[in-house]
């Protein structure tokens, strides 16, 4: 998921250099979006192996 959110940020900033803005202001928010989710997920995951006892895998 962190993945995209990258490949999204990168399509925004090439987009953004060659001038076309609505391709960048979309990508923008696309990878926003990604990378809560990529966070919420991840504290949920901490969370959930915090409550069985165990180490969140690194």
């Amino acid at each position: 998921m962190l993945q995209w959110a990258l490949v999204f940020l990168v399509l925004a900033i090439i987009a953004g250099l060659l001038g076309f803005g609505g391709v960048a202001a979309i990508s923008v928010d696309i990878a926003q979006i990604l990378f809560v989710v990529f966070l919420v997920l991840f504290i949920v995951s901490a969370a959930v192996h915090a409550f069985r006892g165990k180490a969140p895998p690194i």
